[in-house]
């Protein structure tokens, strides 16, 4: 009985800690209040999200700078600035730049950006540019969703948008949200829980210090290079 009671007092604080001090930290990590209920662009295209995460992270270098390694996202140009060894792991094919690619500096809306080879996964892993504002938001959103969109309605599926906020000359601020797909069973949020949501922490977390480091050490690329 001893045991037990310990057993489940321990099992009880770590599910505690978890819930209310590590799952926060990871869901807003960088983002201040203000960032977390702010409206930003993408938000209106997925009203009734389960779930948004929103991380963000302060960068010495304007937003032009910042603007063409997020413009180069998608395993078929930069990569996404990760762990490229997990995402090879699953099969993405994926691979990551340290220089700024020109042919790779214009994106437009409805421009497919690919998570994987479209050789793979069945040519699924991909979202689409719903919304592009250079030097100030990139959203992307579902295929599916995509089509919703065209058709006048608001989406119901995932969008993921990055948005860039000037602090000054040479300072900008990167925000990325993660809304997740609406009415959405027990399961998938089990999932969400267990699995996505510090996946996700991890692989994001991990790209906007890249792109931090990239572009603070570039921050005076010339228009001519992008």
């Amino acid at each position: 009985m001893y045991a037990a009671a310990v057993a489940i007092t321990v099992v009880a604080a770590l599910l505690f800690t978890y819930l209310y001090i590590a799952r926060p930290w990871h869901l807003h990590w960088g983002a201040t209040h203000l960032d977390r209920i702010a409206a930003l662009p993408g938000d209106a295209l997925s009203p009734y999200a389960s779930a948004v995460v929103t991380h963000a992270v302060n960068i010495d270098a304007p937003a032009e700078a910042v603007w063409r390694w997020l413009v180069q996202l998608g395993q078929d140009r930069g990569g996404f600035y990760s762990y490229t060894f997990l995402e090879n792991l699953v099969g993405c094919d994926m691979r990551n730049t340290t220089r700024i690619v020109p042919e790779w500096q214009h994106r437009a809306i409805g421009d497919t950006l690919w998570f994987g080879s479209p050789k793979r996964f069945g040519g699924r892993a991909r979202m689409v540019a719903a919304l592009v504002e250079p030097m100030h938001s990139l959203v992307l959103v579902t295929p599916g969703d995509w089509e919703l969109i065209g058709s006048g309605k608001e989406g119901l599926d995932t969008t993921w948008a990055f948005v860039l906020q000037r602090k000054g000359v040479n300072t900008t601020r990167l925000i990325a949200r993660l809304r997740s797909a609406a009415n959405v069973g027990i399961g998938i949020r089990i999932v969400n829980f267990v699995f996505w949501e510090p996946a996700h922490f991890v692989m994001e977390r991990k790209m906007l210090l890249t792109i931090k480091k990239l572009a603070e050490a570039n921050p005076q690329v010339s228009l001519s290079a992008a």
